[in-house]
């Protein structure tokens, strides 16, 4: 069975820096496409960054970009999110998940809570 477990999220103040991880199982993840998806609340789950099998290729969302670093160690099965510069409109779950998700194939965790605020 695929398990995703986020971790890393919490409060921070405006500008500050939060490292989000997720640990993989279940799957052979070095041969995936892996992303960060958020949900902020009242609004609809959105892609936030997506990272290639290798690292070779990275996208990311225009609201993030220059901002939020995705990377992955696939010796560890583990994908990240360095998130910097942050801002209120930040604020969301945030979930890791293989890219692209398939409704067949795919499901969502728990998230991790991210909280910009002052």
């Amino acid at each position: 069975q695929v398990q995703l477990v986020e971790s890393g999220g919490g409060l921070v103040q405006p500008g500050g820096s939060l490292r989000l991880s997720c640990a993989a199982s279940g799957f052979s993840f070095s041969t995936y496409a892996m992303s960060w998806y958020r949900q902020a609340p009242g609004e609809e789950r959105e892609l936030v960054a997506s990272i290639g099998t290798e690292g070779e290729l990275t996208t990311y969302a225009a609201a993030v970009k220059g901002r939020f670093t995705i990377s992955r160690d696939n010796a560890k099965a583990m994908v990240f999110l360095q998130m910097n510069s942050l801002k209120v409109e930040d604020t969301a779950v945030y979930y890791c998940q293989r890219f692209p998700p398939l409704d067949e194939y795919d499901s969502w965790g728990q998230g991790t809570q991210v909280t910009v605020s002052s």
